[in-house]
């Protein structure tokens, strides 16, 4: 549970960089996800995901 608290707090820090950083990036990124095909957005959810517990397999392994 430590570790997931962990992992969150490091989300939170990553998304707090690009909207407290580039807000003018942020609005732009969001206003092009709306135009993206729903499978598309599903795909690179599925690919992030396979990454993340790639990356956290290789580290903790």
């Amino acid at each position: 549970m430590r570790d997931f608290m962990a992992a969150i707090g490091l989300v939170l820090v990553v998304e707090g960089l690009i909207y407290g950083g580039f807000p003018g990036l942020a609005k732009k990124l969001a206003k092009e996800v709306l135009g993206m095909p729903e499978n598309l957005l599903r795909i690179a959810g599925l690919v992030s995901i396979a990454v993340g517990v790639g990356i956290v397999w290789l580290v903790r392994g």
